[in-house]
This record gives C-alpha cells, sequence and structure tokens, in this order.
C-alpha cells in the first residue's frame, strides 16, 4: 500500500560537506528506520522496521525531483548530486533501484546515504548497484558499541551488516565512501578507533569521514568528543593508508530557495534541521519577514532547539 501524503519529496539543494550542493531526495516518511540512533538530528526512531516496502511509489518520486530540479534551474542554482536522505532508512524503500534509475536520466549523479543495516539482504545491494556513490555507516565494529550507538532493530545482526558492506565493496562500481560517528566517551576510545579503522580499510572506500554531532541529538548525553581525541582517531585511520577527512563543523553555503520559502524551509527541517542563521538569511532573501517562521512555530509545524549554544529549527511532525 502507498502511503498518500502532500508533503514534498524533494528539498534543497541544501549544503553539503560531501556531496557539494545536494538536493535531496524523502523517499521515506517520518520516522521508518531499521535504527534509533542515540545522535540522529531527527530524534528517536518511532517505527521500528526492517520490513522493505513501498512508501510514495517511484513516479510520485520522479515528479517531485523532477518539479524541484526544474525550480532549481530556473533560479540558476547549481546541482552536484540528487542524494537519497530522508527521514529513515532509504533502503527500506522496495522500490529504490528503481526511482534511482528514473531520477538519473535528470543528468546529475546520484548518491545514496545508508545506515548499511540492511546491506545482508542481496536485493538491496542490487538496489544501491545503480547509484554513483554510496556512503555507508560504520560507527562501531564492536556489537556492544554497535548497539549502544545505532540501537538496532532487535532482528540485525551485526555480523550481516559487516558481511554485507564487504560483498557491497567488492561488487559496488560507483564511489564507495564510509562514514564514523564519534560519540564522547561512547566509540572514540584508541581500541575502538583501530577495530573501525581495520574493517573500513578492508572496504576500501575513496574516502573515510570522521563525523561529530553538530546538531541537536536524539539524546541529551550525547557529546561531541574533545579536539585530541579526533586527532587520535584521524591518525588511526591515516595510518592504514585511509583516506580521512574529519567533518567537525557546520556546512557553509546557501540553503536553495525556490520560490516557496514557507516549504522551502519546511521540506529541508524535515530532514536537515537548519540554524537559525540560515533561516533568517533564506527568509530575508525570499523578502519575507521573521513572522513567518513564528507563524510556523506557532501552529506546531516547527520546532526550535538549542545545542551547543547555538538555536536550531526543526520540522516536527504530529504524533499518530
Amino acid at each position: 500500500m502507498i502511503i498518500m501524503t502532500y508533503e514534498r519529496i524533494a528539498y534543497g539543494p541544501v549544503p553539503s560537506r560531501r556531496l557539494g550542493r545536494s538536493l535531496g531526495i524523502n523517499n521515506i516518511p517520518p520516522k521508518f528506520c531499521s535504527y534509533s540512533c542515540i545522535y540522529c538530528q531527527l530524534g528517536r526512531t518511532k517505527d521500528m522496521r526492517i520490513e522493505r516496502r513501498r512508501f510514495y511509489g517511484p513516479e510520485r518520486i520522479f515528479h517531485d525531483v523532477e518539479a524541484q530540479v526544474m525550480a532549481v534551474n530556473e533560479m540558476g542554482g547549481p546541482i552536484d548530486h540528487l542524494t537519497f536522505v530522508p527521514d529513515g532508512e532509504p533502503t527500506l524503500d522496495i522500490d529504490l533501484g528503481r526511482e534511482i534509475e528514473m531520477v538519473r536520466d535528470l543528468g546529475y549523479p546520484v548518491a545514496v546515504i545508508t545506515n548499511s543495516s540492511l546491506l545482508g539482504d542481496e536485493g538491496v545491494s542490487e538496489d544501491l548497484s545503480g547509484a554513483d556513490l554510496v556512503s555507508v555507516k560504520v560507527d562501531s565494529v564492536d556489537e556492544g558499541i554497535w548497539k549502544k550507538v545505532n540501537r538496532p532493530h532487535g532482528s540485525i545482526g551485526l555480523k550481516d551488516i559487516m558481511d554485507g558492506l564487504m560483498d557491497l565493496s567488492g561488487s559496488f562500481k560507483g564511489s564507495l565512501i564510509t562514514e564514523t560517528m564519534l560519540v564522547k566517551g561512547v566509540n572514540d576510545s584508541k581500541e575502538q578507533a583501530v577495530k573501525t579503522a581495520e574493517f573500513i580499510r578492508g572496504l576500501d572506500p575513496k574516502m573515510a569521514y570522521i563525523t561529530v554531532p553538530i546538531r541537536p541529538p536524539a539524546e541529551d548525553s550525547v557529546e561531541v568528543p574533545p579536539d585530541e581525541t579526533i586527532l587520535r582517531v584521524i591518525r588511526e585511520y591515516s595510518s592504514r593508508k585511509l583516506r580521512v577527512a574529519a567533518l567537525t563543523d557546520r556546512e557553509f553555503g546557501d540553503f536553495t530557495y525556490t520560490g516557496d520559502v514557507k516549504n522551502d524551509i519546511l521540506a529541508i527541517t524535515s530532514v536537515h534541521p537548519m540554524r537559525e542563521d540560515s533561516v533568517r538569511e533564506m527568509v530575508e532573501r525570499s523578502g519575507e519577514g521573521w513572522e513567518m517562521i513564528d507563524e510556523i512555530l506557532d501552529v506546531g509545524s516547527l520546532t526550535m532547539m538549542e545545542y551547543q549554544g547555538v538555536r536550531f529549527y526543526r520540522r516536527k511532525f504530529n504524533s499518530k
């Protein structure tokens, strides 16, 4: 059964530290996921799933992405990637392979950002084969730490994920990159860094990214590791001949305004919480006043929170 919705599926482009100007594709409704990561910028997962199913359908995805691409082109804005990076885990969408195939016809490289949890399913790897770039999450290869950081669905096993990652690395023809989110006192020890780096070396990624929680996390206990810890982890990766980059600062660059600033902001913040300075800049460019944001806050479609002394805005969905 297809979930019918009026929500915009395509958003941005947004500035991405890995992908440049990334036009996002939100192919999963909030919030169907196989993980409930302690650092997730969208909060805790309320609908834990591992069964792949149809959500919006390929035609709906394609037409929304096509319309957003046309709107961006009319504004004269650049697009570097069309990226499947939704409210939940993109590979839960059983139509993902067909959707990748369809949006590639728009003429831009296609990326998928996955938490890797379903890579034990051959159908998932087959679907991902059509992408130009796949980013896979490897936060830990220790069973206990993995469960603490990613809080997976009870039916998922870490060994299956690791085997699936190795299989993907051997068969994928595009660019494979990894992402490891460091959480202070959880997965940032020297022992953890060595184990994770050794496994990632076997994947032979184009780039291994080290990230830290720069937006409000699901759990208040989540903290950014100190600089010396991050540098130590980078050294462990580099000593194993991995190309490594640390993404420890905010993204810089404009969020694209396509002529409907209210829905642009709601579409972006449903997946990508925005700093207040970015929201203000976008509102000013549109010619609207800040009263519009106050109105969205008042009706409960947007929520404001503070993290590390910075105000962020995130889309708020009604609980069922």
